[in-house]
């Protein structure tokens, strides 16, 4: 073996001072104390990420405002201060239902600025066989004690990859990211102007009309349009939100188009969308799971292993298996329901099940490797799943 010879550059003196400095440097660490001097607790970034992302968030009902009994927004506060979010975030509340433990999130109504001065705004619409949205608007009163996880969320407005003019379509209660967007404008916290069309089946079903029309009037980066499509009134474009209406009321030149509302209105808009001939980076859609088609129920069982233990429970192949886990008071960490976030994440040991079109939004490796998403997938078979 041939030994090789290396130059380095650099004199006596160098190598001195280097030697000097290392064994001073060690015995400045060795005489050190074993503690830190401050708790990792007081430096500011962490109280920064502390306040920004906490664990949880303790939070009481102040009040509630009903919406002509189709639903009711909910206000909350905190003794302690409340994470700050960005318009068109949402808020994940867990809950303990009977027996089942589950979490829901909804879009936060309030502007960004609220926060600030301690109180978070949602909107709960009650839905045909809404599980929890039923239990919220039956029982839910001032002075309850919620607990809700931080903002998450990425339905909000960037300069760097959105255009100036943003065109919102909301349906039903999916104007709430919107409203919060139309204070945050507003006030001055977003710097983007806002054309608002807002569907609903008739106008008494629309929410939140009396602001909207205020902060068109005083606002001049603020736009709002109702579609109405099962009533013909003056005043209100007929119909539904399709690729004409978007390009009647669109502002000219480049604009961004984020969408929040029902399975239906996504669906519809899967067709019209692409008449527009817009990047799809333009285009940005809140978290949503189209569901499965109904079809003849099915029970299977599961089996599912929980840090070590063993469990079987039933499961209806219309449901989630999420949702399997909840009914049967197994909590499982879940925030959008949608497959984005991840926190749900389990392995599928044995099984088969289905996942719509589009909503398998699990890694490459994942995929390979036979981790699931229980929010966005339903039950084919008998499964065995490991949490946790």
């Amino acid at each position: 073996m041939s030994k090789k010879k290396f130059s380095v550059n650099g004199s006596f003196k160098d190598s001195v001072n280097t030697v000097k400095f290392l064994t001073e440097r060690k015995q400045f660490i060795n005489n050190a104390p074993a503690v830190l001097p401050t708790r990792t607790d007081d430096f500011g970034v962490n109280k920064v990420a502390a306040s920004l992302h906490p664990k949880v968030q303790n939070l009481v009902i102040s009040r509630i405002e009903e919406h002509s009994n189709i639903a009711k927004s909910y206000y909350f506060k905190s003794t302690a201060p409340i994470a700050y979010f960005k318009a068109g975030q949402y808020l994940t509340f867990r809950l303990e239902i009977g027996n089942s433990v589950v979490t829901r999130s909804y879009s936060i109504a309030s502007s960004p600025a609220s926060a600030l001065n301690g109180e978070y705004q949602i909107t709960v619409k009650r839905i045909s066989d809404g599980f929890v949205s039923d239990y919220i608007l039956d029982n839910w009163s001032v002075g309850d004690a919620v607990v809700a996880y931080a903002p998450e969320g990425n339905m909000t407005y960037n300069p760097l990859r959105d255009a100036e003019n943003i065109v919102a379509i909301a349906g039903g209660s999916g104007i709430t990211p919107f409203l919060s967007l139309a204070r945050a404008i507003d006030q001055g916290d977003e710097d983007c102007s806002l054309t608002l069309l807002y569907g609903c089946r008739t106008s008494e079903e629309i929410l939140f009309k009396s602001e909207l029309d205020m902060l068109s009037e005083k606002n001049e980066k603020i736009k709002v349009v109702y579609v109405l499509s099962h009533s013909e009134e003056k005043g209100y474009e007929k119909g539904f939100v399709g690729a004409d209406v978007i390009k009647k009321y669109a502002p000219e030149g480049d604009y961004s188009v984020f969408v929040c509302g029902p399975g239906g209105l996504y669906k519809f808009l899967e067709t019209e969308l692409p008449k527009l001939e817009k990047e799809r980076k333009y285009i940005r859609f809140e978290v949503f799971s189209s569901g499965k088609k109904k079809e003849e129920s099915k029970e299977y069982s599961i089996t599912v292993i929980n840090r070590g233990t063993e469990s079987v429970i039933k499961a209806d192949s219309n449901e989630t298996v999420l949702c399997a886990f909840e009914r049967a008071g197994i909590y499982v960490p879940a925030r959008c329901h949608t497959g984005e976030c991840g926190f749900c994440r389990s392995k599928l040991v044995s099984g088969m099940v289905y996942i719509p079109e589009g909503e398998d939004k699990r890694r490459v490796a994942d995929m390979q490797f036979n981790f699931i998403h229980p929010c966005c997938c339903f039950p084919e078979s008998d499964l065995v799943i490991r949490i946790n």
